[in-house]
């Protein structure tokens, strides 16, 4: 399959951008996707739709994150361009995280897929225990390709 800009003018693709492919393995999307998989990206940029925060209030309210995983995810956002860092001159110094436009369009997409996840929780639990109970009393299951 062809997934490159199409309307190029009679020029070839390798002269111009091709879009971007997730399942080629060289595909930069893959980085915005191995994001967008964190659970703590989603639920970090869920509370910062709601306003600015700061580390330790993301901290109280994210119950189970480290405050090295807090940290280290909230750096990578920035990378991104999903969150903003500003730090004010106080002693300690105050430093308040904020959502940016383009992470709220991201943000906007994680609503639903958090939603969504806190909804079918008790369906992919009753699912789990029964395919375990399966897997326990049924013979070897051999996958075969």
């Amino acid at each position: 399959m062809d997934r490159t800009l199409l309307g190029l003018g009679g020029k070839r693709p390798s002269e111009m951008d091709q879009l971007p492919d997730a399942y080629a393995s060289a595909c930069p999307t893959r980085q915005a996707l191995d994001r967008i998989a964190d659970k703590w990206t989603v639920l970090i940029l869920g509370l910062l739709e709601g306003g600015p925060m700061r580390f330790n209030q993301l901290r109280r309210e994210i119950e189970g994150i480290s405050q090295k995983m807090l940290s280290q995810t909230l750096k990578s956002l920035e990378r991104d361009g999903l969150v903003s860092r500003k730090a004010f001159a106080t002693v300690p110094v105050t430093v308040e995280y904020s959502i940016t436009p383009l992470g709220t369009t991201l943000a906007e997409t994680l609503v639903p897929l958090r939603v969504w996840a806190e909804t079918h929780i008790t369906q992919m639990l009753d699912a789990r225990a029964a395919y375990d109970r399966d897997e326990e009393d049924g013979p070897a299951r051999l996958d075969v390709a």
